[in-house]
């Protein structure tokens, strides 16, 4: 049951559901609401990968977002650029800074790792922030364009928006999904349980936890510029330590290390905090409680804890079964059975 919830069922079911849901609500504001939740989704699975399956938390996540986001911003609107050429190249330069940036980062651990990269993701912000000559500052960037034509395909609309963000973040999904059932991806899990354990049965673990550290800001950076070319107006907040614990909250609400918890606690804070926009300056006060009650009692999310619960309720099954294959083949089992016969 937990493998049906987890892997089998939740993601196809909702997959389906985000393919129909246009035609289901036909409501603009609706469709906005989800694909910003599609562009949410991206950068978390980046995160989970780096702090769910491999044990390193990075708050810099808000940095590498915005990294990508202007990016794209000054590449179309400063260089008129290509939007699609734009587009690959900040997914590049995010990268490349990602690398860069983790090869200092990762030679520090555990709280020690998440302080560093708290202060890099500082330092982007203030970046995007006082460099006005390049950034306008707090002015921000408006006038970026829209997804360019693939073809006769055009992504004006709001409704053609929301299928592009979708099929990426179904590839996206995908990847994170083939690289969690791979060797790589029990590399990276070894590498969360004992980096020193991992070490000593001869795994690499500086060259995988950079590696993993760069999809992660890659995957940052694909949301980033996927969120400039669909809002079209950026300014120096997305690079802001709160969008980093926005998507930390996603996270640790929907399950961190399982993959279907970026869509389930994406899905569920986006549109709760929808429905309590007249809370907004109270939203942390909100969030905070209930993120610290879930930690304690579920840490593994809402995802994570319904695997274990089915989990527990397999072992108890099959604990059952073999008692009673035991007792079925026990010599009193047997007597009692040729005395009845």
């Amino acid at each position: 049951m937990a493998n049906i919830i987890n892997k089998r069922f939740i993601i196809p079911v909702l997959i389906l559901f985000a393919i129909v849901f246009p035609f289901v609500t036909q409501n603009d504001y609706f469709i906005h609401v989800m694909t910003l939740s599609f562009i949410w989704m991206i950068g978390v699975y980046g995160l989970n990968l780096l702090a769910g399956y491999t044990g390193y938390l990075s708050l810099a996540h808000a940095g590498f977002f915005a990294v990508g986001a202007y990016s794209l911003g000054l590449l179309t609107v400063k260089a008129q650029m290509n939007f699609w050429l734009a587009f690959v190249l900040s997914l590049i330069i995010t990268s490349v800074l990602g690398f860069l940036i983790g090869l200092i980062a990762l030679r520090t651990k555990e709280h020690f790792f998440a302080i560093y990269t708290l202060c890099v993701g500082y330092i982007l912000y203030l970046i995007i922030d006082k460099w006005d000559s390049l950034t306008e500052g707090v002015r921000g960037l408006i006038g970026i364009p829209a997804p360019g034509n693939i073809g006769p395909i055009s992504f004006e609309t709001p409704l053609s928006q929301y299928y592009l963000v979708l099929a990426i973040l179904l590839v996206v999904i995908l990847i994170v999904y083939r690289i969690v059932h791979s060797l790589t991806g029990r590399t990276y899990i070894a590498i969360r349980n004992s980096e020193d354990l991992a070490l000593t049965i001869g795994i690499s673990t500086m060259k995988n936890k950079l590696e993993v550290f760069v999809l992660s800001t890659f995957f940052a950076g694909l949301s980033g510029a996927l969120y400039a070319s669909f809002i079209r107006f950026i300014g120096p907040d997305i690079g802001n330590i709160v969008i980093t614990f926005d998507l930390l909250t996603y996270l640790l609400i929907g399950g961190i290390g399982t993959l279907s918890g970026p869509i389930v606690g994406t899905v569920l804070v986006v549109w709760i905090s929808q429905q309590l926009q007249f809370l907004q300056d109270y939203r942390m006060l909100i969030f905070g409680p209930i993120l610290t009650l879930l930690v304690i009692f579920y840490p593994r999310g809402i995802a994570g804890s319904i695997a274990g619960w089915n989990a527990k309720r397999a072992e108890k099954k099959l604990a059952k079964a073999q008692q009673d294959e035991r007792f079925s083949q026990s010599p009193i089992s047997a007597e009692n059975q040729v005395k009845e016969g």
